[in-house]
């Protein structure tokens, strides 16, 4: 059966997470020979990548969880029949992330000095400003050569290689702490304790009619599903509700 996945942050720690992921996916997705149909993407994540580590505290919430993760990871080492080369190398991954994540002056603060970045970024903000009669050395860029996006795509994110690496290993431990249940209601809501959890995961088979609404925080949570109405808007579900939740 074809399901829809959807995630909810429990923390505002998590919820930084699931964006920057998202992000680095948008990023990724640009290569140089799509550029000049997808550069807004490009653009518009990797400065929204820039101001959420430049608002928030994520590089230290990233070592905390990775200091985490390594002492679970010794804790696990005593478990019979692990898988002692997948543990030690996830182990070697995180103190080394760590290492580059402690170094003083951060690599991807490179990015806000960079000279084509600092002046395109003030005119990604305006709606309809990155015309080529407003930015023309964005539409010089874009006309390029392959060899030269390329070169500079790769730089960019290889500034950011150290908060990517943290994120996917640390937001894979955190999916794979709960397994999918199967659950069905008869009113269209379902809520719960949400004490110790930090993210929700919501499968959905796609040919259902509704999807799930998630409120709650790190003590209690609630999901209501909605049918989806073009005439009317969006209304609540009251009927059985089937759905598999994984709480992580």
């Amino acid at each position: 059966m074809t399901t829809i996945l959807y995630e909810h942050p429990l923390n505002e720690r998590i919820r930084h997470y699931l964006k920057l992921e998202q992000l680095f996916k948008q990023v990724e997705s640009c290569s140089a020979s799509d550029i000049l149909t997808c550069h807004h993407v490009f653009f518009n994540s990797l400065f929204s990548i820039i101001d959420i580590l430049d608002r928030s505290d994520v590089r230290g919430d990233l070592i905390k969880d990775l200091e985490k993760l390594q002492q679970n990871l010794v804790v696990w080492s005593q478990a019979p029949n692990i898988d002692t080369t997948a543990l030690e190398f996830n182990l070697k991954t995180s103190v080394a992330l760590v290492s580059q994540l402690r170094i003083g002056s951060q690599a991807w603060c490179q990015l806000k000095e960079d000279v084509l970045l600092a002046s395109l970024k003030q005119r990604f903000a305006i709606q309809g400003g990155t015309c080529s009669f407003d930015l023309p050395q964005l539409h010089f860029w874009l006309h390029q050569p392959e060899t030269i996006i390329n070169k500079n795509i790769s730089q960019w994110l290889s500034l950011l290689s150290s908060i990517k690496g943290a994120l996917v290993l640390i937001l894979k431990f955190i999916r794979q702490r709960a397994d999918f249940k199967f659950i069905e209601t008869e009113s269209g809501f379902y809520q719960d304790n949400g004490e110790g959890l930090l993210l929700l995961r919501i499968k959905v088979a796609q040919s259902a009619q509704y999807f799930p609404t998630i409120s709650g925080n790190r003590f209690r949570y609630s999901i209501r599903f909605k049918l989806s109405c073009e005439q009317n808007g969006r209304r609540y579900s009251n009927q059985a509700t089937k759905f598999e939740l994984a709480r992580c």
